[in-house]
């Protein structure tokens, strides 16, 4: 006859449905940390464990749904470190930003966020940072949006800071060159939209990852032999006269794995003499994305330079540029492929174009890549224009006719 189970005892039952509360601390803290603030706030009622886990909670993340009270609130009432502060804040909560960061430059702060976000019609203003938060040496990671960064003049740097993103801030050129200068285990920097300087030198050895959006009127980068990850979008920078600024640009980038450019920023680093390839050849350049126009002949040579030069390069992404060509340059951008059909792209497997509008040039391209990438898997194409189903289909017919060298390519139309 078989014994009858024991029925578990209630501690039993409770024990097994409230697995959270017995997982390590620093998990819990974990999940908490990515939990809106006051969600957090809600298991302070589940029992005598939860209770203090808000106010010792070491990552504060305030959305903009958090008033400025309950920021205050959670900053007096808060035992033990805090690590992490990040707030999204609007306008009207400016006045009270000085108190707060001065409240937390008593901590050990590894990582500060911070992102002052204004309305469309509001009238662009900067936050001047207070100069209470040039002192925590302990930062790693630092995000801001909408400030005026003046440290004081006893300011070192950030000795610890390895993640710098910046957007819509103004910074004069000697403090961003400081920046650079005292920040030596800088690995990620992002700038968007910055002002306040014309001159943008980077210029650190240990920069991995590099974001750049804006306007300026000289760009170099020097000492940066560990930079792997390259993003550069210019708007209005001025395109020099002089020599062309391609053979220096990839000089100092020896090892570069990822390169995205916009148009503006190949017109200003080509511009001068074009090339028909690179003095050194980029042995690590895996994936390359650019912004040109396939009907410009100028345009299409210096994309020539730059693919015949990476002979390791995987992925390639174009986005056609949909601005009027120079007339002068359409007629001869056709006559540069044909030119350069003996060169083979060993390595090239994916290929994606985007905003195709059907023009020749941009068909001539397309053939040329297929006829000269033996290994080549995919090739996909974005319609980019409206159009009708017409208009779609004589574009599939003729892109299925093109002539391939690689036998297991498959080209994937998307339609808009």
């Amino acid at each position: 006859m078989k014994k009858s189970k024991r029925p578990k005892s209630c501690s039993n039952v409770k024990m097994e449905l409230d697995r959270i509360s017995n997982l390590p601390s620093d998990v819990i803290d974990k999940i908490l940390s990515h939990l809106p603030l006051r969600d957090v706030a809600r298991t302070c009622v589940l029992s005598s464990k939860w209770r203090y886990k808000l106010v010792m909670l070491p990552h504060l993340v305030f959305d903009p749904e958090c008033s400025s009270s309950i920021v205050d609130h959670v900053l007096l009432s808060h035992i033990g470190p805090v690590t992490k502060f990040k707030l999204s804040q609007g306008c009207k909560g400016l006045r009270d930003i000085d108190r707060w960061i001065l409240h937390l430059s008593r901590y050990s702060l590894k990582e500060f966020v911070v992102d002052l976000w204004m309305w469309e019609r509001q009238p662009v203003q900067r936050y001047k940072m207070p100069s209470c938060m040039f002192s925590c040496q302990d930062i790693i990671h630092l995000k801001l949006r909408n400030f005026m960064l003046k440290p004081p003049s006893t300011f070192k740097g950030f000795r610890s800071l390895k993640s710098l993103d910046i957007e819509h801030v103004t910074l004069a050129q000697d403090v961003l060159e400081k920046m650079f200068l005292c920040c030596p285990l800088l690995e990620r920097f992002t700038l968007r939209d910055c002002d306040g300087f014309s001159r943008l030198k980077i210029d650190a050895p240990n920069l991995q990852f590099l974001v750049v959006c804006g306007s300026y009127e000289d760009f170099s980068v020097v000492n940066t032999l560990n930079l792997a990850d390259v993003s550069l979008f210019f708007y209005n920078t001025p395109v020099p006269c002089s020599s062309s600024k391609l053979i220096k640009f990839f000089d100092d980038l020896p090892c570069i794995q990822r390169l995205q450019i916009n148009r503006r920023f190949l017109k200003y680093v080509a511009a001068g003499a074009l090339l028909e390839k690179l003095p050194k050849p980029g042995l690590q350049l895996k994936f390359l994305k650019m912004n040109i126009c396939l009907d410009d002949r100028e345009d299409v040579l210096t994309a020539l330079c730059l693919l015949r030069s990476s002979l390791a390069l995987e992925e390639l992404e174009i986005l056609t540029n949909d601005f009027s060509p120079n007339t002068a340059n359409v007629g001869t951008a056709n006559s540069c492929l044909d030119d350069n059909r003996s060169y083979s792209f060993t390595q090239l497997r994916h290929v994606k174009i985007c905003n195709i509008s059907g023009l020749e040039g941009e068909l001539d391209f397309i053939q040329f890549l297929l006829l000269c990438s033996p290994a080549l898997e995919t090739v996909t194409i974005c319609w980019g224009v409206v159009h009708d189903t017409d208009e779609s289909l004589e574009l599939v017919k003729k892109l299925l006719r093109l002539r391939r060298a690689s036998g297991n390519v498959e080209i994937i139309y998307l339609d808009k």
